[in-house]
């Protein structure tokens, strides 16, 4: 080999491409990437612990690789990556740079932040004391925890969403309502049907006119993936950016693979390509990509989970189902602990739980073997899930 393996981005995808390819037992050179000055670490906690002050340092463990922090990609040449300092060689490449927070149209001097990186929420923690007016648009995952921890900080938050419910991108439908009390609860004003025109120095400009006093704005609706730097490369791309990547994770060109946020891959699971911004996907595709590498013929195809913690509940996702699936309700969205099974053909593609990390345990498993459920025993939710598997 010459330029060994090169791995753009050092978040949790990038880490995870270093580790997995050591235990495999590859020896050769290993460079990353890393566009931010600090050494690379977990972001899930930036909005909750973090952002809390409960904890200072989510530095995740060394890498048995060459570290190049403060240094960006910026294109791509024959073998070779261009970057702010020179050009690096490579034999294989891996692209895991992520995505970029969506934002919008601010005043100069307006306190606006997003949260993706620790210096976003370095900044933004030193400004959530008691009484502080918080103003968060976009009532997604990442809109509600950070209201939840700045409530819990002694703020007041409000809470501003476009569309007609919290979790708008989730396809929960009429579900989603089950998450509004939460914000009550929380002493959180929520607003929905509420479209943003911009943020000024001191308040957020509604479309129809109304200023919402604010001294601190964040701004959580949404991200894409981070490839701007390939604008001038062959690499195919998808119209939201994402590079296309097959069931290897492959890209377009030769010893190029992408993962995590910026990549879609082609899912035999679902039919069709996935674009991923979950924490476990990032963690365990570059299995693959480091089999692959080292000669394999690995293909990822993983079923989908994420978490959240709202509000001081755990929430989880496991699966993808789509609005054509039959909903099944175990317990009352009302309370304090209840899931929903999405099926298709008797067939569990979805399992959507509220303090109840036991019901995603048997639902991967479940999972893993395909079985057929009894929708009627399964809105029971006095029955185990493994209970309502169809005879």
């Amino acid at each position: 080999m010459t330029g060994g393996v090169v791995v753009v981005g050092a978040g949790l995808a990038g880490v995870h491409t270093v580790k997995a390819l050591r235990d495999r037992g590859f020896a050769g050179p290993i460079t990353v990437l890393g566009e931010e000055p600090h050494a690379p670490y977990d972001r899930p906690p930036l909005t909750k612990q973090f952002l809390a002050g409960e904890v200072d340092d989510t530095t995740l463990p060394e890498l048995d690789a060459r570290l190049c922090t403060g240094r960006a990609a910026t294109g791509l040449g024959d073998g070779e990556v261009r970057t702010t300092d020179g050009a690096l060689a490579y034999d294989h490449l891996v692209i895991a740079t992520g995505a970029k927070p969506r934002t919008l149209p601010a005043e100069d001097g307006a306190a606006v932040f997003t949260i993706r990186t620790v210096d976003d929420a370095r900044a933004l923690r030193s400004r959530l004391t008691e009484g502080h007016r918080l103003v968060v648009v976009g009532a997604g995952w990442i809109g509600a925890e950070v209201a939840g921890t700045a409530a819990a900080l002694g703020c007041r938050v409000e809470v501003l969403e476009a569309a007609s419910t919290v979790l708008p991108s989730c396809g929960f439908g009429e579900l989603a309502t089950a998450f509004e009390p939460w914000y009550a609860e929380a002493g959180v004003r929520l607003r929905l049907d509420t479209k943003v025109r911009g943020i000024a120095a001191d308040a957020v400009e509604l479309e129809d006119g109304t200023r919402i006093p604010a001294d601190t704005v964040v701004v959580g609706i949404g991200v894409v993936p981070n490839t701007g730097w390939l604008e001038q490369s062959p690499i195919d791309r998808d119209a939201r950016g994402a590079i296309e990547v097959d069931a290897r994770l492959r890209t377009s060109l030769p010893q190029v693979y992408a993962t995590g946020d910026c990549a879609a891959y082609t899912s035999r699971r679902y039919g069709g390509p996935l674009l991923l911004e979950h924490w476990t996907h990032a963690q365990a595709s570059p299995r693959t990509i480091a089999e692959n590498i080292l000669g394999g013929e690995a293909e990822y195809d993983d079923v989908p989970y994420f978490w959240s913690r709202q509000f001081g509940r755990m929430v989880q996702y496991l699966g993808r189902h789509s609005d054509d699936d039959t909903l099944v309700l175990r317990g009352d969205p009302a309370g304090e602990k209840w899931s929903a099974c999405w099926l298709r053909d008797g067939a569990l593609t979805a399992v959507l739980a509220a303090k109840l990390p036991k019901e995603i345990v048997q639902a991967r498993m479940l999972f893993a073997k395909e079985h057929t459920m009894d929708a009627d025993l399964l809105a029971d939710p006095e029955r185990k899930l493994s209970e309502c598997v169809r005879a």
